[in-house]
């Protein structure tokens, strides 16, 4: 007796151990479970299980694979075994992988990654039932045809082979009584000869004679799933079947009172030795159960996909993109990349005065709201957000410089719209200071065993976190460091001025700190535009100790933009170090 082998493909081992000690646990008695790590070591699998007279009734192969992609390798196994069941297991196959494993490789089921044991097991089992079935279909169709030759043979001996014609209809009787499948044969004009019992408890009833075999649908009830409509004709098996043509539908529906079974029917013709058509018949099963398996993978599925979804809210994907993790189950504690990344810090100042005032159920719905409107400028500007602190945000951008400026501006504006929003409700207008730093930082995960945490560390994020701090000193919205303003692809396009030199806490080496003014109002913007190379030649004086001179451009620039909170700030500065100088 030949022996069935199921064949699972990846190209990562432990996807193929798991997989293999699953089956074996299931399907292991009856089946050979074999492994292949990529397409071509698979194809040479199925060679050696084809020359040791293995039936490969299944396949389990992965879609992203190195050397073959998953709908190129069922293809290719089509064509050398074209009975094999082909299932597609992962977790990236697009719609047009899938398309052509369907179109080209019979593609019998698609699961996702990561699977649910039950559904893989499920899809296994009845893959496993349907292969037998077909195999059983297709042998008891090939004796069929040989008691129906033997049948016409016997005509031409009536007489002489009537005793042996009675007793191989006896026969074929017992074949059709013993299918685990309802059995309905009719005559060349489609008048009912036969049903087995299965077909009789199916559809209700017995033989019944018919005018035509239009009528056969109405008379049996069988309806298309899920409507009011009779089967149509151009569907109907008996009919196509009568017109030389074999069929097999799954959207039929025995109607029986108020209960509707789902019904899947095969039908073809049987033709006598002259080639004219002398039967019909059609196998059908109820498949209720195999549709509610479906429609219970199918909620699994959207359930996991929501999971995923809900997941991705507190894990952002481009989180597990940078630590090569396709899913937040296969993050372990410890796991870490370092990358060239620019990180941004904004904070709503004088929160705490603020929330003073407010309950804490408002307190959470105003940070709710503002960091909603902060959340779409990271996101529209490749960023991610990689953690909230209480009234503030921490966000990476691991492509150009420009992608944090840009996010940072567009937070100013959005700021901008909601403090109207505010002022129509009453409310105070609230500012934010935002602080960029670009370098290394360290991406990862820390915790224990029942609790871990995305996070970056690295002196890249603690000078971005004190460049955010300098903005409350300043009085400026926007501050980046001198390595974010080096990094910049297109510094033109922003609004900037050079304005200090400082040695942050913690840090013993200075740091050129840079205001990004472009999301100012446009008469501030203008009169900064102005002043502009007068500021920055008085931030020059200053720093190398000119102090009357600077003083000077300093007053110079105050009298042309008397809003400069930093241009008083180096006035105060020159005064006092003429003072102690």
């Amino acid at each position: 007796m030949t022996q069935t082998a199921i064949l699972c493909v990846d190209d990562e081992q432990t996807i193929l151990d798991s997989l293999k000690i699953e089956l074996e646990n299931a399907f292991g008695d009856d089946n050979l479970i074999e492994v292949a790590q990529g397409g071509e070591e698979a194809l040479e699998v199925i060679e050696e299980l084809i020359e040791d007279d293995y039936e490969i009734a299944i396949i389990i192969s992965d879609y992203i694979m190195p050397d073959m992609k998953g709908d190129e390798l069922l293809k290719r196994i089509h064509e050398l075994s074209p009975k094999t069941l082909k299932i597609m297991l992962t977790g990236q196959a697009d719609l047009t992988a899938v398309a052509n494993a369907i179109n080209y490789a019979k593609l019998y089921r698609y699961i996702a990654k990561p699977w649910h044991p039950e559904d893989l097991s499920l899809t296994v089992s009845e893959a496993l039932s349907s292969y037998q079935l077909d195999k059983q279909l297709a042998q008891k169709t090939i004796e069929l045809e040989t008691v129906n030759r033997a049948l016409e043979a016997a005509n031409q001996e009536q007489i002489k082979l009537i005793a042996q014609l009675k007793e191989n209809e006896d026969r074929l009787t017992q074949f059709l009584e013993a299918m685990p499948v309802g059995v309905f044969v009719t005559d060349s004009n489609g008048q009912p000869y036969y049903l087995n019992s299965r077909a009789q408890n199916l559809l209700g009833r017995g033989l019944v004679e018919v005018a035509d075999p239009h009528q056969l649908r109405e008379v049996y009830q069988l309806y298309l799933a899920r409507s009011d409509r009779l089967y149509p004709d151009d569907r109907d098996i008996i009919l196509r079947a009568l017109n030389g043509e074999s069929a097999t539908v799954d959207d039929l529906e025995i109607r029986k009172g108020d209960r509707a079974i789902p019904i899947e029917a095969w039908g073809t013709p049987i033709y006598d030795a002259q080639g004219n058509i002398t039967y019909t018949i059609a196998a059908f099963q109820d498949i209720t159960e195999r549709q509610k398996a479906e429609a219970e993978r199918l909620e699994f599925t959207d359930r996991l996909l929501q999971l995923n979804r809900a997941n991705e809210r507190f894990v952002p994907s481009q989180f597990l993109r940078l630590l090569d993790k396709q899913s937040i189950v296969e993050v372990q504690l410890g796991e870490s990349v370092e990358q060239t990344m620019s990180i941004l810090f904004a904070d709503i100042r004088s929160f705490t005065t603020l929330s003073e005032h407010l309950t804490l159920d408002e307190n959470f719905r105003f940070i709710n709201s503002f960091l909603s409107r902060m959340e779409p400028a990271i996101l529209n500007n490749q960023g991610f957000i990689d953690k909230y602190i209480g009234d503030g945000i921490m966000a990476l951008f691991g492509g150009d410089a420009d992608d944090a400026i840009r996010a940072g501006i567009a937070m100013l504006h959005n700021l901008a719209e909601y403090n109207i929003h505010r002022g129509r409700s009453g409310y105070k207008p609230i500012e934010i200071g935002i602080g960029i730093n670009t370098g290394n930082l360290m991406l990862g995960t820390v915790g224990g065993q029942f609790r871990m945490d995305g996070t970056v560390i690295g002196d890249a994020v603690n000078l971005a976190s004190r460049v955010e701090g300098l903005t409350k000193y300043y009085g400026a919205s926007l501050l980046i460091s001198d390595r974010t303003f080096f990094a910049l692809r297109t510094p033109e396009k922003y609004d900037l001025r050079a304005i200090d030199r400082v040695t942050v806490k913690g840090k013993s080496e200075k740091v050129s700190v840079f205001e990004v003014f472009s999301a100012d109002p446009e008469n501030v913007r203008s009169l900064k535009h102005q002043t502009k190379h007068l500021f920055e030649q008085a931030v020059v004086l200053y720093q190398t100790q000119y102090w009357q001179d600077a003083e000077g451009m300093f007053s110079q620039c105050l009298t042309q933009n008397p809003g400069d909170r930093v241009a008083k700030i180096y006035l105060e500065r020159c005064r006092q170090a003429r003072v102690n100088g």
